[in-house]
């Protein structure tokens, strides 16, 4: 079963594309090449449960078993040392990828509260996008009534576009609401 964004970018979004700039081979037009998705996770020392649930509940978002990530560096003021567990990371390629941006397009994204529109300042300038989000209870495998504490999480989306205004027209002919 072939993701259903994964079909719109093969039939709509390529010769879109294509035509826009100019590009007569559809291997030359942008696309997707994977989502990462990280989430910091504090206070690990003093409860190891908050990470087994951030884990969960990044996994029941994702589709995939999330990697534990170490602090590369002791950072005194945040209490920190070298090679504690900070966080988690999961990173999505194929037909999970395009699976998990449907679900943040079509249903997560819509459930933001004071929702006005993605920032179109998250661009890089080599044609990666990255915007965060303030809570997990946004996507519906999450129940809010067994949340014990809300969790953040950022989204790196990296594309083959060379240029962020490619980038941009792509991730908005696959659905992505830029505000102005």
């Amino acid at each position: 079963m072939v993701a259903r964004l994964l079909k719109r970018y093969r039939s709509e979004v390529v010769p879109e594309l294509a035509k826009e700039f100019g590009r007569s081979n559809r291997l030359a037009v942008p696309r997707l090449e994977k989502v990462v998705v990280t989430m910091g996770v504090g206070q690990v020392d003093k409860e190891e449960t908050v990470l087994e649930t951030a884990a969960a509940e990044l996994a029941r978002i994702t589709g995939q078993k999330p990697v534990v990530t170490l602090a590369r560096k002791s950072v005194a003021n945040f209490q920190v040392r070298k090679g504690m567990k900070v966080g988690l990371k999961v990173t999505l390629r194929g037909q999970r990828m395009y699976e998990f941006l449907d679900r943040l397009v079509s249903l997560a994204i819509p459930r933001v509260r004071d929702f006005r529109g993605l920032s179109p300042s998250g661009f890089d300038g080599r044609g990666n996008y990255n915007m965060g989000l303030s809570e997990q209870t946004v996507f519906p495998e999450i129940d809010p009534s067994k949340v014990r504490s809300t969790q953040g999480m950022n989204i790196a989306i990296v594309t083959t576009a060379e240029t962020d205004e490619e980038a941009r027209r792509l991730l908005a002919l696959l659905g992505m609401p830029f505000g102005s």
